[in-house]
This record gives structure tokens, C-alpha cells and sequence, in this order.
């Protein structure tokens, strides 16, 4: 498939479920700035069947390169991002996934059963990525020990596989051309900002510096009843010229650390 039509699909997915992130994109759209994707980023358990390089093979038919991997200690997470080897403008794919190993048994039983629930048609499926929790109606019981032990998991747990975020690239907009800027107009229009660890992440010297609102709570159907849980965000990126002249292209871990917490869990 087309890589323009891969993000088209999860455009509509991601708006559709999120309307948070949808208003944003509109309410920049009203002020007449002009929206590039800077990067997507997918969530997955390291599992042989479903994780990174499984993700990651649609992008790379459709001509994206691996261009660096990140480690996430902390949070027990690894990371790989892909370009696309012509298209300069094309965004940039972001994938993670949780390293389930070094986790509790009951971590990694719930993953495994979660992984088994889904049919081999499905995870053979070139459009695994987009789409969504493929095993079953979930318990909050068991969201709510996930999260105990990691947030990450259990956002994963309940959402599946779609675009945790889309993220626009500051480097585009005119009017809201730096990222205090951007988060003071979001703010301005009654959006939550992620603040693990300030506001923004990263800075000029670092040559990446990016924010994201905190995700939208979407009712979701559980076992137990409806309940509302964090659903996926929208972040911004401004990237800095190196010494040669050319945009850092990269991600910085530590910032990225903060990033993930943008779907952490909340009472509104």
C-alpha cells in the first residue's frame, strides 16, 4: 500500500476515536497554518509476533529506511524510527515497544493471552496497524493492575494497534512558530498539557524541542461496565538546524520518556 494511504487510514481512525486531537487540528486550520505530520508513533509488546519489525513492515515496503534506535530503561521500553528514503516530507514513524520480560509474571500472562486472542489471519494482516484491540473486550480489573506496573501497558492493553499520536511540525506554522507559543494557544482553547518534566522537552543546543496535550478520556466498553480512560494525543516538534545547515531529523530518549506519559491516566 501506498505509505500516503497507510497514514490516510490512520488519520481517519485517529481523528474519529479522538475528537480532542481532531479540534486541534481544526482550530489551526481556522488560523489559516498549514499542517505537516512531523512523525507517527505505534505502541506493541516485543512479542516475535507482533512487535517492531512486524509493525514496521508496511513502511518499509512502501520505501521507509530504519534510521536509529532508542532505549527507555525506566520504563522498560525500546524504540526504532523509520524515514522514507525519497520523500523528504513524508513523516517519520516512531515505533516502541514494551520489553514484557522484565515485568511481573502477571504482566506477562495477561500479554500472552492477549497476544493468543487475536487469529493468525489478523496478525498476518497488512493492516494490523490500524486496527485496534484485536482480543476482545477488555477488564478494567486488569487495566487498573497494568497500570500499577506500567501506564504503557495498559493503554496498549486496551487500545491495540493505531496511531498512539500524530504530531504536527512546528517548523511549518507561521503564526505559531515556537512551541510556547503552540502550547500557549492550546491552552488558551482549554487544553490539558502534558507537564512530566515541564511543558517542553528538549531545547535549541538539543536541536529537537516538542510538548503534547495530555490524551482525550474516551468512554470504552470494559467487562465490568463503561469507563472513561486516556485514549491517543497530538504533539509538536520544532527541529533545529545542525552545524552543516540541515534539521536534526532524530528523537532525544530522555524526552521521548516524558512524551509516553501523555496517556498516562487521569481523573478529569
Amino acid at each position: 500500500m501506498n505509505y500516503n494511504k497507510i497514514f490516510e487510514k490512520l488519520w481517519t481512525i485517529y481523528t474519529g476515536q479522538n475528537p480532542g486531537s481532531r479540534k486541534v487540528w481544526e482550530l489551526l486550520s481556522a488560523e489559516g497554518e498549514t499542517i505537516i505530520n512531523d512523525h507517527v508513533a505505534f505502541r506493541t509488546f516485543n512479542d516475535q509476533q507482533i512487535n517492531i519489525d512486524v509493525l514496521s513492515k508496511e513502511f518499509i515496503a512502501s520505501g521507509y529506511v530504519y534510521k536509529g534506535d532508542y532505549h527507555f530503561t525506566e520504563k522498560k521500553l525500546y524504540a526504532k524510527h523509520f524515514e522514507h528514503k525519497s520523500d523528504p516530507k513524508a513523516p517519520r514513524v516512531f515505533i516502541s515497544q514494551l520489553i514484557t520480560a522484565e515485568f511481573s509474571p502477571f504482566l506477562q500472562l495477561i500479554v500472552k493471552e492477549w497476544i493468543r486472542a487475536i487469529s493468525p489471519e489478523k496478525l498476518s494482516s497488512p493492516a494490523l496497524i490500524c486496527s485496534g484491540n484485536l482480543s476482545g473486550v477488555p477488564s478494567f480489573e486488569v487495566f487498573e493492575k497494568l497500570r500499577k506496573e506500567s501506564e504503557y501497558a495498559a493503554w496498549l492493553y486496551v487500545n491495540g494497534f493505531c496511531a498512539n499520536h500524530f504530531t504536527v511540525s512546528v517548523n511549518y506554522l507561521k503564526k505559531y512558530d515556537g512551541i510556547a507559543k503552540i502550547n500557549a494557544f492550546l491552552k488558551q482553547n482549554g487544553f490539558l498539557m502534558n507537564d512530566a518534566g515541564g511543558e517542553i522537552q528538549g531545547s535549541p543546543e538539543e536541536l529537537l524541542e516538542q510538548s503534547s496535550i495530555r490524551a482525550g478520556m474516551v468512554n470504552t466498553k470494559f467487562t465490568e461496565g463503561n469507563y472513561e480512560v486516556p485514549g491517543c494525543y497530538y504533539e509538536f516538534a520544532k527541529r533545529y538546524p545542525d552545524r552543516d545547515g540541515r534539521l536534526y531529523s532524530g528523537f532525544i530518549a530522555k524526552s521521548a520518556d516524558k512524551i509516553f506519559q501523555s496517556t498516562d491516566f487521569y481523573k478529569q
